[in-house]
Formats: structure tokens, C-alpha cells, sequence
């Protein structure tokens, strides 16, 4: 039984990895002056309904779950995720239309933002569920699969913009999602109703031990998007850098974080995970630093900085959420979808953000990363009262 759930599970994270890069890693698509031409607060701005819906649904999905199972609440995800899919895949025949094509978009960016809301703390805690022994390393592959995605989606965009089919891979997309969602239709996945009791998330209030843990997600929300979505404006921009070269950057993000997911699953009992959570902050912020530093046109360096910023990133939402499982015990399932929630909310300001810094508060991308860089030493400091956290005692 747990063979296929687990598949269920991990191809899940693949593919909704694949669907939420999809939108930064065609950025040079929505910015090209011969395509949609947005300028780099409306580009932002399409991240707004994404952000904004994924906190909300993120929020709720403890309580979603506690109505419907897990099983329904992940279903639907995976139907909404498809329906943004084919709903960018269809914004090019709008295009002569640039208000009906924006519409689109904001339409897309909302549904996939309500999808990840949906499906991305219920994975969390039932990849935790399939094998209680082992919560790390479910949640290290859950990561590194969904890491995957996100890194191996540029790659396929470079391709398909160069053959001048940038749709082709949110089609191929929404196919992998209605395949998913068929697949799962007879599955028997942990997490029904009774594992998700609105007691459970609400009867004990929120543990004052969590605001630490919502403040790590917040800050570490706004560390990754900083790489995740700007990446390519900043190539672009800064490093005078071409379509290839922008999505390698990405990738080579995403890549360095789906390794390093990998490898400390792999080789968990070689590292003390406590040690890795506190030092790999100060990581993305050297990375930060350094990509700000970088001369005009040193794209290959910025490559390689982009994927020291992606290994510095790789461990730190699983890990969170581990710790938080095991030392906030009464909030029980709820952990995953509320720290989410906090990681959400840093990734909505640092998506929308930066355009107007720039547009408006004259600070370039380069300005922006220094900034970052603080915000990671923050994300350093604050991973040490993560660390020392007291465990909860359940029996309360």
C-alpha cells in the first residue's frame, strides 16, 4: 500500500515544483517587449494572487482538512494546479489583447497559489505520516523532489522558449496533473478526518515557542524569493545575460538545493542537523553579498554564486518543520501548513517587493541582494532560538 501513496506523494512535490517555477522561469517571456512587455512591477504583481491565495489556503488547511481529509483537500489541489496550467498555456492567443492576457495570468498565478495552499502542508504531513520513524528523511526527499522540479523547470523552459514554444510546458504540465489526479482517485492516503480535528489546531491556542519558528519562516520566505524570482531580472539586467543564461542561474539554484536536500537526507546521521540549520543562513547571506559585488557581464560567476545561494537554502523549510513537529507537539499536523503559511507570507513580499523598490524607490537589484544579505544574517541569529526552543510537553 505505502509503495504507490509514496509515489503519489513524491511525484506530487516533483511536478508542483515544476508548476510553481514555471512562472519566474518564463520571466524573460512576460518581459520581452515582443511578447507580453510588463514592466517589472506588472511582472510582480502577477505573483500577488499567488502569494496572497497560498497564505490564506495554507492558513485554513489545517481546518480544510479537518472537514474533508486529506485526500479530498489534495485532489482539489491538484485539480486547481492543472487549471492554472492550462490557463497560462492559453495566454499567448490573448495576447493581442494585453488587458485580456494580464487577466489571464493573474487568474493562472491565483489558481496555482490556491493549489500550493492546498497540496503543500497536507505532502508535508503525510510524507511525515507514510513512515513516522523516519520524518526527516521523508520530508529531505519531499524537499529535494519538489527541489527538482524547480530546478529542472528552467531548464525545460530555456528549451521551450528557444523553439518558440514556451506553452509547451505548462501543457505537459496540466496533462502530468490529470494523470496524478486519476492515479490518485483510489489511493488510501494517511491523513483522514480524524488525524485533522479542528481541536487539535485550535483547543490549546498557539505555543508562544511558535512565533519563533513563523519568524524563521518569514525571513527564510523572503531569502528564497529573492533567488527563486528575481534571478533572471537580475541576469538580465545586470549581467547583460542571454534566455540561457538566465534560466541557468535558476537552475542552477534549484539544482544546488535539490543536492543538498539529497545529500543531508542521505547522509543524515554523518552531520548533527542542529549545527546545518544555524550555519547555512550565513551561507545565503556570502552569496548575497557576493552576487551584489559581481562586474557587469560576469554571468558564469553569477551562475555559480546562484548555486552556493540554492545549497545555502537547500535544508532549512524541512528542517523547520521537523524541528517544529517534534517541539511543538500541540499543534500536532498543524505545524507544516502554518509554518508554511509564515514562509508565504515572506514570499509575497519579496515577489511583489522589489518592483517597487525599484520602479519607484530608485534601489536596483544589486541594493536589493545587499539588503538580503542582512536579512539572511537575521535568518542566522534567529536559527539559533529555533535551536533552543524547548521541547513541549504533550501531556498538557
Amino acid at each position: 500500500m505505502v509503495r504507490k501513496e509514496t509515489f503519489a506523494i513524491y511525484f506530487a512535490g516533483l511536478i508542483q515544483g515544476l508548476a510553481v517555477i514555471t512562472f519566474p522561469a518564463i520571466s524573460p517571456i512576460f518581459t520581452d517587449p515582443y511578447e507580453f512587455n510588463l514592466s517589472t512591477t506588472a511582472y510582480g504583481s502577477l505573483f500577488i494572487p499567488e502569494a496572497l491565495l497560498s497564505i490564506v489556503f495554507s492558513a485554513i488547511n489545517p481546518l480544510i482538512c479537518g472537514k474533508f481529509g486529506f485526500k479530498a483537500v489534495f485532489l482539489g489541489g491538484l485539480l486547481l494546479t492543472m487549471l492554472s496550467m492550462i490557463l497560462l498555456a492559453a495566454s499567448p492567443f490573448a495576447m493581442h489583447c494585453p488587458l485580456l492576457s494580464y487577466a489571464l495570468l493573474l487568474f493562472a498565478t491565483g489558481a496555482v497559489g490556491i493549489g500550493y495552499g492546498l497540496v503543500a502542508p497536507t505532502l508535508n504531513a503525510t510524507a511525515a505520516l507514510l513512515n513516522p520513524s523516519r520524518v526527516d528523511f521523508m520530508l529531505l526527499m519531499l524537499n529535494a523532489l519538489s527541489g527538482a522540479g524547480t530546478a529542472v523547470g528552467p531548464l525545460f523552459s530555456a528549451f521551450s522558449i528557444s523553439i518558440g514554444c514556451w506553452w509547451g510546458l505548462p501543457l505537459l504540465l496540466a496533462v502530468c496533473f490529470g494523470a496524478l489526479f486519476v492515479f490518485s482517485l483510489h489511493l488510501k492516503l494517511p491523513g483522514e478526518k480524524e488525524d485533522f480535528k479542528k481541536k487539535n489546531y485550535m483547543a490549546n491556542g498557539i505555543s508562544p515557542r511558535f512565533w519563533i519558528f513563523a519568524t524563521f519562516a518569514f525571513l527564510y520566505g523572503i531569502v528564497e524569493t529573492l533567488n527563486g524570482n528575481w534571478l533572471p531580472i537580475f541576469m538580465k539586467k545586470h549581467m547583460q545575460a542571454s534566455h540561457d543564461l538566465q534560466s541557468l542561474a535558476l537552475a542552477a539554484f534549484w539544482g544546488m538545493a535539490t543536492l543538498g536536500r539529497v545529500f543531508f537526507a542521505v547522509t543524515k546521521k554523518a552531520f548533527r542537523q542542529e549545527v546545518i540549520f544555524q550555519v547555512f543562513p550565513f551561507i545565503s547571506m556570502l552569496a548575497f553579498i557576493t552576487l551584489a559585488l559581481l562586474p557587469q557581464g560576469a554571468s558564469y560567476l553569477a551562475i555559480t554564486v546562484s548555486g552556493l545561494a540554492g545549497f545555502g537554502c537547500s535544508v532549512l523549510l524541512p528542517l523547520l518543520i521537523s524541528f517544529g513537529s517534534e517541539r511543538l507537539k500541540s499543534l500536532a499536523s498543524s505545524v507544516p501548513g502554518m509554518v508554511i503559511t509564515f514562509y508565504l507570507l515572506g514570499y509575497g513580499m519579496a515577489a511583489f517587493g522589489v518592483g517597487p523598490l525599484e520602479n519607484f524607490a530608485q534601489i536596483d537589484l544589486r541594493e536589493v541582494y545587499l539588503y538580503g544579505s542582512a536579512i539572511a544574517f537575521i535568518l542566522g541569529l534567529v536559527s539559533f532560538f529555533v535551536i533552543k526552543a524547548p521541547q513541549e510537553n504533550h501531556s498538557k
